[in-house]
């Protein structure tokens, strides 16, 4: 009875999710990541992979992967301090601390095992965390891992944060960190990182950034939010899964030393397979192509795709949130519409993807768009031409 009654629970709970209009469903694609997709047996324009730089399907990132599979196998069946470090590990730690400007990094499976094993092994109960209530999931979980002290401030606000620093250091915190994302993924916000960096100044604060929607493609040669802002921070997480390549895994850059405690105490890194050599290999040819001027002619070019989408959009008469990132979020409010209004739009041959609380709070359902350096004019004016038809079709414009 007992068992029974904890499977009528699950049973109800995921009935519940379904009647508010917040089951996200899967679709099954077909072919190889890029501006064009095969859902179910269609050819649909992809409008919602985080494929910044076009290069997740790139012939050169496969081979690369390809052969480094080839030299090295799947993988080392094991995590790295036993039996599982490859030269390709110490390649791309250190390409990618280069690429980025630190001194060193270290690999994990995800970027939410970056986030996740940051914060424990650094800070302890005498210190404190001051995070932005936007931080990514990981961001959350890797905080709450962690003994420190935790303050949040309003997304951006830097009025807030002061606050919360002042607060931070009359409590007698040791050292403190801001934790912020370089650009919030759900929003396409850019973290306002030279007025962060001021204060953390002023109150003798470290900055922990996640750049895993800005590393590629935002700042000189991609190098991210801080370099977009010109400033620098003293941790930032990241990932091979989205501008780099668009396999998996994350990474940390920080000093030398950091790095070092972090692959003796990250339980992450600890108890976690090495990355496969496929991603590693993929992942050092998507740097090498980002941090050149291919990569500035991509960052061009998807600049150039944003602009011209939320040109057209707000033409169109679509409520957008306003920004520069190519996250470029349709604003729809109610989660049912959203999931509708997703599902008509693949019918007429555009792939996006209805968010919806607890992925954004509840009455701010959306679909988030996502540009790439892949997508033509074209491309993007025939997704334009499909949201505006769904869009009247379902009175969300005039």
């Amino acid at each position: 009875m007992q068992i029974a009654r904890f499977h009528n629970r699950i049973a109800a709970a995921l009935s519940d999710i379904d009647a508010q209009g917040l089951t996200k469903p899967e679709r099954v694609i077909q072919s190889r990541q890029g501006p064009v997709i095969e859902v179910g047996g269609r050819q649909v324009l992809n409008f919602c992979a985080n494929n910044y730089l076009g290069l997740g399907g790139d012939d050169r990132v496969v081979a690369a992967a390809n052969a480094a599979t080839e030299k090295r196998g799947a993988g080392t069946a094991s995590v790295r301090f036993i039996c599982g470090t490859l030269d390709i590990h110490k390649d791309l730690e250190r390409a990618i601390a280069d690429y980025l400007g630190f001194e060193d990094s270290i690999l994990f499976a995800a970027a939410f095992d970056a986030n996740g094993g940051l914060f424990e092994p650094l800070f302890e109960a005498e210190d404190a965390i001051v995070s932005d209530s936007l931080n990514h999931a990981s961001i959350i979980d890797g905080v709450r891992l962690c003994k420190a002290k935790r303050y949040r401030f309003a997304n951006s606000d830097m009025a807030d944060l002061e606050t919360q620093l002042k607060q931070a250091r009359a409590d007698g915190a040791r050292d403190i960190v801001i934790a912020t994302d370089g650009a919030f993924s759900m929003d396409g916000y850019i973290a306002r990182l030279d007025e962060i960096r001021v204060l953390a100044g002023q109150y003798g604060a470290l900055i922990m950034v996640d750049d895993c929607h800005a590393t590629g493609f935002l700042g000189p040669q991609g190098r991210g939010s801080y370099a977009h802002h010109g400033v620098k921070v003293d941790f930032v997480t990241g990932t091979f899964g989205k501008a780099l390549g668009g396999a998996m895994g994350g990474f940390i850059c920080a000093t030398s030393e950091v790095v070092q405690l972090l692959k003796q105490r990250a339980r992450p890194y600890l108890f976690s397979n090495a990355l496969a050599p496929g991603v590693c290999g993929a992942s050092l040819e998507a740097i090498r192509i980002a941090q050149g001027s291919e990569g500035d002619a991509l960052r061009a070019r998807l600049t150039a795709n944003a602009a011209r989408f939320r040109g057209a959009m707000t033409e169109a008469g679509f409520d957008l949130l306003p920004g520069q990132h190519p996250i470029v979020p349709v604003m729809l409010g109610d989660a049912k519409l959203a999931q509708t209004m997703a599902a008509r739009m693949l019918e007429l041959g555009v792939y996006v993807i209805g968010f919806s609380f607890p992925v954004v709070p509840r009455g701010a359902a959306r679909i988030r768009t996502q540009m790439s350096a892949a997508h033509t004019f074209d491309h993007i004016d025939q997704a334009v031409a499909a949201f505006t038809m769904a869009g009247r079709e379902l009175g969300v414009i005039v």
